[in-house]
């Protein structure tokens, strides 16, 4: 009985180990020193959250969802998915907003659903999300494309405040922020994208 017994104790512990183990580099991981990263493309400017609960509404975020945010800033997109039960991860090149951002996910105790990487978002796989969201400038949306056309069908995608251009949105969506009283525009895209076809030279 007690041979058995530890037999059985030994395989849960062989079974559990991989999973100790992939939970642990991912920790490590995130607790890395910050990495020598170029500089920013952009000035980081905060989403209002009112505006971050649109943004959310506009692209259904539900439990099960994957959510990658593309320049995470102080992580609050991704603590706000996260809330509503989906798997979010933030990407950002600035330490300081990775610094930032990680904080937040503490403070939030969503740490479960939550994760923040320093990643330049121009090399990433995006292939593993079903929802991405932007706060970028037009140019860097338009340089996103190829990553965003590998998104599976039905994937969608939001941006706050930019288009993208030569790609056609689902849906535009104008409000006026209660929190800062000035207005913003959301953008929802859905995959595959819907090209603009190009005009004729001698139109």
């Amino acid at each position: 009985m007690y041979r058995f017994l530890a037999a059985s104790v030994a395989v849960v512990g062989l079974l559990l180990a991989p999973l100790a183990s992939s939970r642990a580099a991912e920790q490590a991981t995130e607790e890395a020193p910050p990495k020598k990263t170029r500089t920013p493309d952009v000035v980081y400017v905060p989403t209002p959250h009112d505006v971050v609960e649109k943004m959310l509404d506009l692209v259904k975020v539900k439990k099960g969802d994957v959510v990658y945010d593309l320049g995470c800033g102080d992580g609050r997109i991704v603590v706000a998915a996260a809330k509503r039960g989906a798997k979010a991860t933030g990407f950002d090149i600035d330490p300081q907003r990775i610094k930032e951002a990680r904080e937040n996910v503490k403070k939030n105790k969503v740490e479960k659903l939550a994760r923040i990487r320093q990643e330049d978002i121009f090399t990433l796989d995006l292939s593993g999300a079903n929802v991405i969201t932007l706060y970028l400038l037009p140019r860097l949306n338009v340089k996103l494309i190829p990553q965003l056309e590998k998104l599976k069908p039905g994937s969608r995608i939001v941006s706050h405040d930019f288009d993208m251009e030569g790609v056609t949105p689902d849906k535009v969506v104008r409000l006026e922020s209660k929190e800062n009283g000035v207005g913003h525009t959301i953008y929802l895209w859905t995959t595959p994208l819907k090209k603009e076809k190009k005009r004729a030279a001698d139109e």
